[in-house]
């Protein structure tokens, strides 16, 4: 029974938009984490070094920048398991199983896994593609390139999959607040795990560094700290030759017991989760998603309407600007209008910390553009109205208006070239909220996206405020190349109903 839940949950993700996003990002990022031979960068540093490209060192790579990815993208592919389950009506049918409340959870446990290791499995490809690609080392070696992701990566999914589950389980994270505090959570929790003394071992960067310093000493190179992560050298690194982690008894009951604990992180939920009848859980009553037609009533045929008059497009923004700003907690907006009052008497050089802080604190109201009712079940609805097109601009207009004024007092202040990111945000939120349906890849992506600003990644800097980056033009060409490519969606889904 419980591999039966784990199985019907790991089929239902992979079909969601945001598993197969999710998963070209994690290829994309293992194609970063084997740059070419004359790049200047590298992931592992260890001064001007980097091992040679066999597969070894490939899938060691390959395998950190898998953990690192997938504990924070992965998360929001596999934390609404207990939710769908519960809005979709399956919680009732299992009501009448012998189903106990730990086996469910474990069940939705090993689905989440499920999910991500496929995810992880798809990245060891890309490993051994990345290997033949870069033409360092033609022999594949399965056992090598395989050891990291199984001692390395998995372990870490286990815990990201038992957490999801927890956080599923705990009023105050089910929400989109609980997107925002992962978010936060797992950078932390990543910047802990890479320290030597991290618990079980973390993400096991310790002993990595460890074997590949003794292996550089042992050809005669002098080998600096390490340090994981995507670093620029001045000049392409030398090369040498690393086999692998060496492995030990310790080595593995480090990372079983780590897989271990992830199994009590999903059972402890048990103590206050109730037994599976939706009236007793601690998830409350269930919430149609979706479509509101049951089963017994068949969808209703709206008429299509006339071509919308352009004297109510006004009317329109004002309503779709209505929308997005109802339901904001109270306490929401006290720290929107102390971040814009600070942004008028703060000295100059504070003024771009503010506006990245202005534009990061709506994330949870931007990540409801796009949703075109889903999330309350009035599709059917909104499909007999005319001018989707018009709606869809509308809806964009009023995120633009909202993005302009929570950031206004530090675009007067830097000047109109920063006042672009104020389209490009509602863009990229709209599209997203499109494909996906979902709020939670706008989320996981515009908190990725904003921390690379912060860190100052020039090339990712949608705001302008980072020096070196791109300019205006190329920002607003995104931006509206994200909205057509919003414009493009919703045309072919209207001619498809």
């Amino acid at each position: 029974m419980i591999l039966a839940v784990a199985l019907a949950g790991f089929r239902e993700r992979r079909r969601r938009p945001a598993y197969a996003i999710v998963l070209l990002a994690a290829v994309g990022l293992g194609y970063l984490a084997v740059p070419a031979t004359s790049s200047h960068w590298t992931i592992v540093s260890l001064g001007d070094y980097r091992g040679v490209y066999n597969s070894a060192y490939t899938g060691t790579v390959a395998a950190l920048a898998g953990a690192l990815w997938l504990c924070v993208g992965g998360f929001y592919v596999v934390r609404t398991a207990l939710a769908q389950d519960r809005a979709t009506g399956v919680r009732e049918l299992l009501v009448t199983s012998r189903l106990r409340s730990a086996s469910y959870l474990i069940g939705t446990f090993l689905g989440n896994f499920l999910v991500l290791a496929s995810m992880a499995g798809a990245l060891a490809l890309t490993a051994v593609l990345m290997q033949l690609a870069r033409g360092e080392s033609h022999s594949i070696a399965p056992g090598a390139l395989l050891q990291p992701f199984v001692l390395l990566t998995l372990p870490v999914l286990a815990v990201t999959a038992a957490l999801a589950v927890f956080w599923e389980t705990v009023p105050g994270l089910r929400g989109g607040l609980g997107n925002v505090v992962w978010f936060g959570v797992a950078l932390v929790g990543m910047i802990a795990a890479q320290s030597p003394t991290a618990p079980l071992g973390g993400l096991g960067t310790g002993l990595l560094t460890d074997s590949l310093q003794a292996a550089m000493t042992s050809q005669g190179l002098r080998p600096e700290d390490g340090a994981i992560g995507f670093m620029y050298l001045d000049t392409p690194p030398t090369t040498f030759r690393w086999n692998g982690l060496p492995l030990s008894a310790s080595l593995v009951s480090q990372r079983a017991l780590l897989v271990l604990c992830a199994v009590v992180v999903a059972l402890v939920p048990a103590l206050w989760f109730g037994r599976l009848s939706p009236l007793r859980s601690s998830d409350g009553p269930a919430r149609p998603t979706g479509d509101l037609t049951t089963p017994d009533a068949p969808p209703v045929a709206y008429p299509r309407g006339a071509v919308l008059a352009r004297s109510t497009f006004g009317r329109l923004v004002v309503g779709e600007a209505r929308i997005l700003l109802s339901g904001i907690s109270r306490w929401w907006w006290p720290v929107a209008v102390v971040l814009f009052v600070a942004a008028i008497v703060v000295p100059q050089r504070a003024v771009a910390p503010l506006l990245l802080a202005s534009w990061g604190w709506p994330v949870l109201v931007w990540s409801r553009l796009g949703m075109r009712g889903r999330d309350v079940g009035v599709d059917t609805l909104l499909a007999a109205c005319p001018g989707p097109v018009a709606r869809l601009l509308a809806e964009w207009i009023a995120g633009v208006a909202f993005t302009a004024v929570v950031g206004g007092a530090a675009i007067v202040r830097l000047g109109l070239s920063d006042s672009i990111g104020a389209v490009f945000i509602p863009s990229l939120a709209l599209l997203l909220g499109l494909v996906s349906g979902a709020p939670r890849l706008f989320q996981a992506g515009y908190l990725t996206l904003w921390w690379c600003v912060v860190n100052e990644f020039a090339g990712l800097d949608y705001l302008g405020v980072v020096a070196g980056g791109p300019g205006s033009w190329e920002i607003a060409a995104t931006a509206l190349v994200l909205l057509g490519s919003a414009v493009a969606v919703t045309v072919v889904r209207e001619r498809l109903r």
